[in-house]
């Protein structure tokens, strides 16, 4: 019906005409309270579930391998062109922490001999003991891959620690989807310090 005829009508009733789809051919509308409407609305916009963004990270040093940084580089490609953003978390131990800079260098190495199938998201920058750099994909068709994953296991244990890590919209870690990478390392220096301990004891 014609849209005065379809206003009469809700006036006739004591409601409102309302727009509900309004990009429909022709345009759908409901005879409805406005009021009970918007309030219905909020309400559902309230109850749906925030966003997830999944983040992997990849985790090196200041002296990875060749062979290591090789296997690193093709896991960071298959986890973008899964859709995934990264994360690069270049940790420093010891007297490391004396030439930061060299983690800088090891970053933007990463960025340009990933920048085929990635965009910088945010650039390296120093957090505590470690530097990180944020990685998201570039679109589907531009993605390209310049590492294969070989069946050769990491040669340095230390560059074990790959994480899958779930944020939502607001940037919370989703409880039970993995541990951070500080409290991954505060675990193993815990655990160094007793084997010290019973060492001594012994």
């Amino acid at each position: 019906m014609n849209t005065r005829e379809a206003v009469e009508k809700a006036k006739a009733v004591g409601m409102d005409l309302v727009e509900v789809a309004p990009n429909a051919k022709p345009p759908v509308c409901r005879v409805c309270n406005y009021g009970k409407y918007k309030y219905e609305q909020a309400k559902l916009k309230k109850k749906s579930p925030k966003t997830v963004n999944k983040i992997k990270e990849i985790k090196l040093r200041v002296g990875t391998d060749s062979h290591d940084y090789n296997i690193k580089l093709a896991r960071a490609e298959q986890f973008l062109d899964e859709g995934n953003k990264v994360r690069v978390r270049l940790q420093f131990r010891g007297r490391e922490n004396a030439h930061r800079d060299i983690g800088f260098v090891v970053l933007k190495r990463v960025a340009e001999d990933l920048k085929l199938i990635a965009n910088v998201d945010q650039p390296a920058r120093l957090a505590g003991r470690a530097v990180n750099m944020m990685l998201s994909p570039l679109p589907e068709g531009q993605r390209k891959r310049k590492f294969l994953l070989s069946h050769g296991n990491l040669i340095d244990p230390d560059d074990q620690g790959d994480e899958h890590l779930e944020f939502n919209d607001d940037d919370e870690l989703i409880e039970g989807s993995g541990q951070s990478s500080d409290e991954i390392d505060a675990a193993a220096a815990e655990e160094s310090s007793s084997d010290e301990a019973s060492t001594e004891k012994a």
